[in-house]
């Protein structure tokens, strides 16, 4: 009987010295687990709010361990889960509780009045994870990706900080994106270029490549293409095609059709000059684009910005889905930005041309003075040309009534307080927010591409065409008036709609050839009938290729 006692009381000794043991052990394990924090620098994060790209990237992953109840937090960067944990010998079980997340993606029907962006909901279980801690690493198995590194709380809160500068997230893409935005900046104080369009339009693109956290399914709300933000709030009014037209209606109210009326036959020179709009277009087409993306790529040969975002945004937005089930490209950034930047430069594009192909006579010729217009024709003009153009091409209509309602409120002179507004404070603040909105949409991860390439190099040989083609035409035409009607070819150049500039172009070109020779007035004709000539080339092909 006294053997079977100490049998016993051996037997319960050693189970207490186990637990005792193991109590220590596991009072080790929690000590450990619960100092600092455990951090885990894992590969496969998407850097782009949407999902888009062809690479990931690495993110620190931080744990968190409370010994109080035996919660732990996962701070993923894009979500934080939580849950709770347990010591079963060695082994170190996490628990994660269930987590509502978001899903985020483009809202691919064209005709929803929801926004750019769905918003899908989805509960997220990450279930159970069992690790153990060698050598102040936490390993999960052969789960190796997992493995988090021990490390004080205060050096992980420098590493999360770090993960959210500009210089964890920068690229070579963003780098050279701001050299084209300072490059922007630099033509417009310095040479004049269009200041107007390019200081929005650069400080812009600095403002949208500045080098940012973006993470697949996680927003921040800050960038332009993460749903939600400011930015992308602005630049709905490019993706909806709604700040052109309100451009179109300042520009009819500063607009004096006066020279037009007095010459109509100049109008020719503004619809010959859209031959860059057709010639580009099938180029695009001969290069791989699909008939839209062309379509909307050919408006640059137009030389008018509002017209080839208000076409690529309706074209060629990333969102219509063509016959074939493919969804179109969406350039509308890479277009805007071409535009916009060879209207600026049409000071330094059309002078060699218009040198090249015209004499030094012809650059001579002095074209009759045009008539006085009444009060009467300039008010009538505006109602004609809008149900004539509308009739021609219904779908140019949100331009071109634009256009010719901003006139009319100029012309009728008695809605001068209308006209004022639409001219100036209108005009100037959808111009800062277009600008602005265009130039962060040039994101370095969306914007360089291929294809913005060949639409850079596309655009500028549209304008080369168009100016060509309306400087050939105004040969044809001199050739073709009577002795004592005749036309200075260089105003043919002036139909492309880069209102005022390529007009200017020419009467500078004149002065210098004959400082006597005022040609402004007269290439202001083909200057504003080549907006009209460009709006309505944009309605016609948006009615074949929509």
């Amino acid at each position: 009987m006294r053997n079977l006692y100490k049998m016993i009381f051996s037997l319960v000794l050693m189970l207490g010295v186990c637990f005792s043991s193991l109590a220590q052990n596991n009072g080790a394990i929690e000590k450990q687990l619960t100092e600092g924090k455990w951090i885990n620098h894992q590969d496969g994060y998407v850097p782009n709010a949407l999902g888009v790209s062809d690479k990931t990237v690495k993110r620190y992953k931080i744990f968190e361990f409370k010994a109080e109840n035996h919660s732990f937090s996962m701070d993923s960067i894009k979500q934080r889960f939580t849950g709770h944990w347990t010591i079963e010998g060695n082994k170190i079980i996490l628990k994660f509780n269930p987590k509502n997340v978001e899903h985020f993606s483009k809202n691919t029907n064209p005709n929803s009045a929801s926004g750019p962006y769905w918003v899908t909901a989805d509960v997220l279980d990450l279930g159970t994870r069992v690790g153990h801690i060698s050598n102040d690493v936490l390993k999960f198995g052969s789960n190796s990706k997992y493995d988090c590194a021990h490390e004080s709380s205060a050096v992980a809160g420098l590493r999360n900080f770090w993960e959210f500068t500009g210089f964890a997230n920068v690229t070579p893409g963003h780098l050279l994106m701001m050299l084209i935005g300072i490059f922007f900046i630099f033509l417009a104080i310095k040479y004049d270029y269009e200041p107007l369009l390019l200081i929005p339009i650069g400080t812009g693109i600095l403002i949208g490549n500045i080098p940012m956290f973006q993470a697949v399914d996680f927003n921040l709300k800050l960038g332009i293409y993460e749903p939600g933000s400011v930015m992308s709030y602005l630049y709905s009014g490019v993706l909806q095609g709604w700040y052109p037209p309100l451009i179109f209606l300042g520009i009819g109210a500063m607009t004096d059709f006066s020279s037009l009326i007095s010459n109509p036959r100049l109008m020719i020179l503004g619809a010959a000059a859209q031959i860059g709009i057709f010639v580009t277009f099938l180029g695009a087409l001969y290069l791989g684009f699909a008939p839209p993306e062309a379509g909307a790529i050919g408006i640059i040969g137009g030389a008018d910005g509002p017209t080839a975002i208000f076409l690529s945004s309706k074209l060629a937005n990333g969102v219509n889905v063509m016959a074939n089930g493919v969804t179109v490209k969406n350039l509308i950034g890479p277009i805007a930005i071409a535009a916009y930047s060879y209207m600026a430069l049409v000071p330094v594009i059309q002078p060699p041309i218009i040198n090249l192909l015209t004499t030094k006579k012809e650059r001579l010729i002095k074209m009759k003075p045009p008539r006085a217009v009444s009060r009467l024709e300039k008010i009538m003009f505006p109602i004609i040309a809008l149900l004539l153009t509308a009739y021609i091409s219904p779908t140019s209509v949100p331009l071109l009534g634009m256009l010719f309602f901003g006139n009319l409120l100029k012309e009728s002179t008695v809605t001068a307080r209308l006209a004022d507004t639409a001219s100036n404070a209108l005009i100037n603040i959808i111009t800062i927010l277009l600008g602005i909105s265009v130039g962060a949409s040039t994101q370095a991860d969306v914007f360089l591409t291929k294809d913005s390439m060949l639409i850079f190099g596309l655009g500028a040989a549209s304008f080369v065409v168009a100016t060509a083609g309306g400087v050939m035409f105004g040969k044809i035409m001199n050739w073709l008036s009577p002795k004592d009607r005749p036309i200075n070819p260089m105003i043919g150049a002036s139909g492309v709609s880069a209102v005022p500039d390529s007009a200017r172009v020419v009467q500078v070109m004149g002065l210098e050839n004959d400082p006597t020779n005022h040609l402004l007035m007269h290439a202001m004709a083909p200057n504003v009938s080549g907006v009209i000539g460009s709006a309505v080339a944009a309605g016609i092909l948006l009615s074949f290729l929509m």
